[in-house]
């Protein structure tokens, strides 16, 4: 799964700090999600990031193709 909260919050002008103070979430748990790094979002969680970047989560997410072990 890759996040595209960098993409998202320099398309909309807005901070990770000022995304934080709309949503409610720590800047520490958003900075986890951003660097790929969160093993769970709830719903809720989900739903406010959306709302407070007006996107839908096929836009905050993605699925990358898995990776070859070797």
């Amino acid at each position: 799964m890759v996040c595209h909260l960098d993409r998202l919050l320099e398309e909309r002008g807005m901070t990770l700090v000022e995304l934080s103070e709309r949503v409610g979430v720590s800047v520490v748990d958003l900075s986890v999600l951003k660097n790929g790094r969160a093993r769970a979002v709830r719903f809720s969680t989900l739903t406010a990031i959306c709302d407070a970047l007006a996107c839908q989560p096929a836009e905050l997410f993605s699925v990358a193709p898995p990776r070859s072990g070797g």
